[in-house]
């Protein structure tokens, strides 16, 4: 059950030729700092640093260039405009956009090039550049874990399985993609945080072409895509709720009426974890299937465990006051 947490970045070299079509990207500054590091999703504006005002600057993102900075450039004599590309330029910025097609001062690019910063310019405005970018680099930057276990989307609920090696992780999987649920990954299981609150997973993205291969202990690889078909697997899911399979043990005491909700941390993303102590002939994949049912209820605020835990209340106090209205009768 160990984790291998992965450190995202990608080089200035590697967004321009992926998003140069997309973004419509013109370099200024040839291959000057194409191979500076991206290490953040978010973009900065840096009109204070132009002002002058260098505390808090956020250096390490992006750094766009739009009409606001170009117009105030604009209203400075040449030499406070050249202090000001100066001072930008003067911190390790992994890359700067223009937007709009401005052009700017040749003095910005020279600048640049001395510092080895490279400069793109884009026609885009400015907003949906960012936009863009955000989404973009959201994507490719997204902290990211590896885990072993198999990730189904059951009732369209992102299940992830999990358990010691040799529990069943792959049977109970090939048996939810027979009764027409969708295998996501099996075995090793890459999930992204999307946002905040928001997990994805899916195989690897080096090993895409094995993604839906299965191994069953006995009877070897078998590939789901082609005996399933479309129908029984998916490329990728959010990841809702973990279910992790246990050896029954005499000496637990297991959850018996789930008011209690026990979750569990990935990526800083709780979610709920389930445990089921594994004994000879019990059901699991009907087990599964009711979790991820019960999930969507309680999504809705249906929670029966809540419900059934009120009307027990209830029906004790109504008990209680039977008892006691006996307890007064003087015939």
């Amino acid at each position: 059950m160990s984790e291998s947490i992965i450190h995202k970045e990608i080089s200035v070299l590697q967004f321009y030729n992926n998003k140069k079509a997309d973004f419509g990207l013109e370099c200024l500054t040839g291959d000057t700092g194409f191979d500076n590091k991206i290490v953040s999703s978010d973009i900065n504006r840096p009109g204070l640093i132009l002002t002058g005002f260098k505390n808090y600057f956020l250096y390490q993102r992006i750094q766009v260039l739009g009409q606001t900075e170009y117009s105030y450039l604009k209203t400075l004599s040449v030499k406070k405009r050249r202090k000001a590309i100066r001072d930008l330029f003067s911190f390790k910025i992994p890359l700067v956009i223009i937007t709009k097609g401005l052009d700017y001062d040749p003095y910005l690019i020279k600048i640049a090039k001395k510092n080895k910063i490279p400069v793109l310019r884009t026609k885009e405005i400015t907003t949906n550049l960012i936009h863009k970018i955000s989404s973009y680099l959201s994507a490719q930057l997204a902290p990211e874990v590896i885990l072993h276990g198999s990730l189904i989307d059951v009732y369209g609920i992102g299940v992830l399985i999990r358990g010691e090696s040799g529990i069943g992780k792959s049977e109970l999987a090939l048996d939810l993609v027979e009764r027409g649920h969708r295998m996501v990954a099996d075995d090793i299981v890459s999930i992204r945080r999307r946002t905040s609150e928001i997990l994805m997973g899916s195989g690897l993205a080096d090993r895409e072409s094995l993604q839906h291969f299965m191994e069953i202990r006995g009877v070897g690889i078998i590939d789901l895509a082609r005996i399933f078909g479309i129908r029984g697997i998916r490329l990728h899911k959010r990841v809702e709720l973990q279910v992790n399979l246990i050896k029954w043990r005499e000496d637990i005491d297991y959850e018996r009426i789930g008011i209690k909700q026990h979750m569990v941390d990935i990526l800083g993303v709780k979610i709920p974890n389930i445990e089921i102590p594994l004994v000879p002939g019990k059901n699991v994949s009907v087990i599964v299937e009711v979790i991820a049912l019960n999930h969507q209820l309680k999504l809705i605020g249906v929670d029966a465990a809540q419900i059934f835990d009120r009307k027990l209340i209830e029906l004790m106090k109504k008990e209680g006051r039977k008892l006691a209205s006996l307890d007064e009768d003087m015939e």
